[in-house]
């Protein structure tokens, strides 16, 4: 039974884990920049890890910012490490990987492998359990407790996003409607207009009585 719940719990994890979790091998051509973007929720923390391919003379500097330009994390000459950061707001944050030769030197392209994780995957459950002394089966059920807490605040978002444009939609129908209701008396009344002119022409020209 103990075995059967294990087994239901990881198998659990890895299908919801592995939207949280992204790994991704991109070239890098010499002399440019290479971003990547995505949009993280607020209070979420995320991990990367990070390795570009060594090229004689070559550098390659690596720089982490949001949409407001704040530098999360910035790496010079960057081989391979580790980052982490925690969002601070809903937003879209960037991944830049910029490549610097000198000057008179012919470039070669380097290959950047880049795993980002955020949200539970990011977390060390290993350490907590070390430090908290939880068992095996105790560290997979905080994990799946997180990762309930993660899928709940999502589906609260996507819900206020939804009312959101539900009433973006209903207030544009309510100014279609009152837009075409004027257009309508304008239209209306530039007929009434035209026909009072030209009747009151026509008896000027003794066309009609």
């Amino acid at each position: 039974m103990l075995s059967g719940v294990c087994s239901l719990l990881w198998c659990t994890l890895l299908l919801l884990g592995v939207s949280l979790c992204h790994g991704i091998m991109f070239p890098l051509q010499p002399g440019q920049q290479k971003c990547l973007r995505e949009e993280i929720h607020k209070d979420v923390l995320v991990s990367g890890e990070y390795e570009v391919q060594e090229s004689a003379g070559q550098k390659v500097d690596l720089k982490v910012t949001d949409s407001k330009g704040h530098i999360l994390y910035s790496k010079d000459d960057a081989v391979a490490g580790k980052f982490v950061f925690n969002t601070e707001d809903y937003d879209v944050y960037e991944i830049c990987f910029l490549s610097r030769i000198p000057q008179g030197q012919r470039g070669l392209m380097q290959e950047v492998t880049l795993n980002t994780k955020h949200g539970v995957e990011a977390k060390s459950y290993e350490a907590l359990g070390e430090a908290a002394k939880l068992k095996p089966l105790e560290i997979e059920l905080k994990r799946l407790e997180d990762l309930s807490e993660s899928i709940v605040k999502d589906f609260a978002y996507m819900r206020h996003r939804e009312e959101e444009m539900r009433d973006t939609n209903e207030s544009t129908n309510s100014r279609v409607l009152y837009f075409s209701l004027f257009s309508l008396c304008c239209l209306i009344g530039l007929a009434t207009w035209q026909v009072l002119y030209l009747r009151k022409f026509f008896k000027a020209k003794k066309l009609i009585e």
